[in-house]
């Protein structure tokens, strides 16, 4: 029997729709705000103009590919945050107004939970307990997973995230927004060992991650050595230098809280995962009998596809939806990391 879920994604600058067949994605549309090149970051309310212009095209197309008509959904779903509130409040409202519209619940999901699951998009059983490292643009979190239900934080930042230091980084170098993309491109060609940038270490918090000091180290190299700026081999060089140094305190801390949990498996998803150097270097791990899962690349950024997957998985697990006549009255819930 068909349980067919609405999921809409709006947390920063991706506007998303998809319709999963209880686990299974029927389709998945993004739509992708590529006008904050211009200037050279996310610029938060014309992110949310954004949304409101593009939402109901981007849902109709979802309808569209899925091959179901509206009165055929039986869930709605929509990121709760983290993420820019106005941009939020655009998918909130246009689910929770779906939802009333055509008399069904409605499931608040938080945004990292949906990264956390987003390397499993389709299955229905999922091996437990693993480590999941969620790297994004702006978070950088590892958990441990115990069942669908439970999960805690081993360790998060402490100040930058990897997505923002592959900015940052990148913006020193002369990169276009996002960065992160750039350098993974620029670094194949690129000597890793051209220059070594230190990997932090927090005492007393091992599997905490900080990115600051290798972004300053960056800094100051550049402006020691190429106050003119840097290009050609050498802008190579630097961006396989710098993101060894960022996948090495990923990767690392990872393992260890792999290894001190006597855990095997292994999930990294978020933004950053698609990084060709970072899935290359958990690959090693395999030959010592890691199973390490990504999500296929689509799913790796911000998606629609991982929030009705998320939905899925609570609404299975006798999660409460707010029924569509609550949400007249206001009401809303939030997800905690601990539950």
């Amino acid at each position: 029997m068909s349980f067919n879920i609405l999921a809409i994604e709006s947390s920063c600058d991706e506007t998303s729709a998809a319709i999963l067949d209880s686990g299974k994605v029927l389709s998945n549309v993004i739509s992708s705000q590529y006008f904050h090149k211009e200037y050279g970051g996310i610029v938060p309310e014309l992110a949310s103009r954004a949304h409101v212009t593009t939402i109901e095209k981007i849902t109709k197309e979802a309808f569209k590919l899925a091959g179901i008509s509206i009165n055929e959904i039986n869930l709605a779903a929509a990121s709760q945050g983290p993420g820019l509130i106005g941009s939020l409040l655009i998918g909130l409202n246009f689910a929770k107004g779906f939802a009333v519209s055509n008399n069904i619940p409605f499931v608040g999901i938080d945004h990292i939970e949906s990264h956390l699951y987003s390397s499993f998009i389709g299955s229905e059983d999922i091996e437990f307990p693993f480590i999941a490292l969620v790297v994004s643009g702006g978070h950088t979190i590892l958990f441990l997973a115990e069942s669908e239900t439970r999960y805690k934080v081993l360790g998060t930042t402490q100040d930058d995230a990897a997505g923002e230091a592959f900015d940052k980084v990148a913006k020193m170098l002369g990169l276009e927004y996002p960065g992160g993309p750039l350098i993974d491109k620029l670094a194949k060609d690129g000597d890793s060992n051209f220059h070594k940038f230190p990997v932090s270490n927090i005492k007393g918090s091992p599997y905490d991650f900080s990115f600051s000091g290798i972004k300053t180290s960056v800094l100051y190299y550049l402006k020691k050595n190429f106050p003119a700026g840097v290009s050609g081999n050498d802008l190579n060089n630097i961006s396989a230098s710098f993101q060894k140094a960022v996948v090495s305190s990923l990767v690392s801390k990872t393992i260890k809280a792999a290894k001190d949990n006597d855990i095997k498996n292994i999930s990294v998803s978020g933004g950053v995962s698609a990084n060709s150097a970072l899935r290359q270097e958990f690959r090693k791990y395999e030959n010592e009998g890691y199973r390490v899962s990504f999500p296929d690349k689509i799913y790796s950024t911000d998606n629609a596809a991982m929030i009705g997957y998320t939905a899925y998985l609570k609404y299975r697990n006798s999660y409460t939806a707010i029924p569509a006549a609550a949400l007249l009255e206001g009401a809303y819930a939030r997800f905690k990391y601990n539950s």
